[in-house]
């Protein structure tokens, strides 16, 4: 029997430990506002709104949520996944409050309580509810929020995103004639996800009756899953495959899943023959994306790929303008210029930086100044700054190629580890401040020239972009630096 009252504690502590093993924004997809956890003792009961949430969960995440449990209670435990009724009425209420969409986004088209890629079922209340939970009214009707399209002229432009921003900007004023597919690709925080939506509002309003569609690339998968386990292919490519322009983020996230590759890679093939536009962003260039099919990233260097770099110290100034200029206390010049100099972070940051100098000052009763920024951000001042030392670089280049902790300084001579150090000698030249000297004797030479002469050979490797031997394979150097610096940045 489930007891009518839950131990929110207990909740709070397994939906943490969940969260960490499957990762917050899967959790937060499939199981925040979706769920809840009733400790019967012996058992533990996951409560779902409906039979979809119901197969999915136990198939998909059972194991993580059996380990969970485990974990929380410290023993083993019997995991029961059951419909709760007043999920399931909440469920319902959302989907009838919720009217349309806002014009063809596939991430935005589905009533609240329904996972993507799925409509909700018509005949759950013949199902078995979970036993002993008491119906409750269902909530009072809320208005749906609707998503904040951001748009171009919104967008700060700098060296480190022109020509991402040109691009972009051509898509929307010639859909499918210049570059298709167009690639934005960069670190977290950059701006890519603001580009995409800028080109989505874009499209959207150039193109009112033209369908344009949005989906991360969760959202894609989630819906092909959806369709597959529910035989509604024909339906989900129907869907993405008759379309005017279909924007895809974080396309990093199919790595690994090759199933949904290969039917991302066949709705690619139709929408460019159809001379549909196509942009997706993701964290790195297509060539470095590890675990990506060959044909799909063979696809997406067919057309304009372009890097989306963290702000450089005049963009930040813009940036910081940008957003100190939103409603709320002023935040004088000097200020801005102090936090440009200061900061090495990304938007998110940046933009995180004014909020905290703001409240800080409303919460202080003070005016904004350089002395109460310090005060007020030291933490993040403090990180900001932070110091490359050459072991760091050594890690790097390690991970990067996937070389044992400790090659790089050993006596081996095969190519696989002599380029690698080669390459780290020059990065450490780069970032670090130590000498010719300090890294010579770093990685095991006996005197300052040996790290002179791999400094020019890799120098000549990128004027070049020579195809270079480094790890288990061979690399194009500026994509091999690329990569590492990339490492580095971590």
């Amino acid at each position: 029997m489930l007891p009518a009252e839950t131990d929110v504690g207990f909740e709070q502590r397994l939906a943490a430990a969940i969260a960490r093993r499957v990762s917050e924004p899967r959790f937060n997809l499939w199981f925040r506002d979706h769920t809840k956890f009733i400790h019967l003792g012996d058992a533990v009961v996951v409560g779902v709104p409906n039979l979809y949430f119901h197969d999915w969960l136990q198939k998909t995440f059972g194991a993580d949520v059996r380990a969970a449990a485990a974990e929380v209670l410290g023993e083993a435990v019997t995991v029961r996944f059951a419909i709760d009724p007043e999920l399931f009425q909440a469920a319902r209420q959302q989907q009838q409050d919720v009217k349309g969409d806002d014009g063809g986004s596939p991430a935005d088209d589905k009533p609240a309580g329904t996972p993507p890629g799925q409509k909700p079922k018509k005949k759950v209340e013949g199902t078995k509810s979970a036993p002993g939970a008491r119906p409750q009214a269902a909530p009072a009707p809320r208005t749906p929020n609707r998503r904040r399209w951001r748009s171009l002229g919104e967008f700060v432009i700098g060296p480190c995103n022109r020509v991402a921003h040109a691009s972009a900007q051509s898509v929307v004023e010639e859909p499918g004639q210049g570059a298709n597919p167009l690639v934005l690709y960069g670190p977290t925080g950059t701006g890519k996800t603001h580009l995409l939506e800028g080109i989505y509002a874009g499209l959207r309003k150039r193109h009112p009756d033209q369908k344009v569609l949005y989906a991360s690339a969760e959202d894609f998968m989630n819906r092909f899953l959806g369709s597959m386990h529910h035989g509604k292919q024909s339906a989900f490519r129907k869907q993405f495959r008759e379309c005017f322009a279909l924007l895809v983020d974080d396309l990093s996230f199919l790595a690994g899943k090759k199933a949904t590759q290969i039917e991302f890679l066949h709705t690619f093939d139709a929408l460019v023959a159809e001379g549909c536009q196509v942009v997706v962003t993701c964290d790195c260039h297509p060539r470095l994306t590890e675990d990506l099919m060959p044909e799909l990233a063979d696809r997406l260097l067919g057309g304009a790929v372009w890097g989306v770099l963290p702000p450089d110290p005049d963009t930040r100034l813009d940036l910081l303008q940008a957003k100190a200029a939103a409603p709320g206390p002023i935040i004088p010049a000097d200020v801005l210029q102090f936090l440009a100099s200061h900061l090495r972070g990304n938007v998110r940051e940046l933009e995180g930086a004014i909020h905290s100098l703001r409240h800080f000052g409303r919460v202080t009763g003070q005016p904004v100044t350089k002395d109460l920024a310090r005060e007020a951000l030291g933490e993040l001042l403090r990180h900001a700054v932070r110091v490359v030392r050459v072991a760091d670089v050594d890690a790097a280049v390690c991970a990067a190629l996937k070389l044992s902790g400790g090659s790089l300084r050993s006596k081996s001579k095969a190519w696989a580890v002599s380029h690698a150090r080669m390459l780290a000698i020059y990065l450490s030249r780069k970032h670090t401040s130590a000498t010719y000297g300090e890294i010579s004797i770093y990685f095991g030479n006996k005197t300052h020239s040996t790290s002179v002469a791999a400094e020019k050979r890799v120098r000549a490797w990128l004027q070049r972009n020579d195809l270079v031997k480094a790890g288990d394979r061979a690399w194009k150097a500026r994509d091999l630096v690329e990569r590492v610096e990339r490492e580095l940045q971590k």
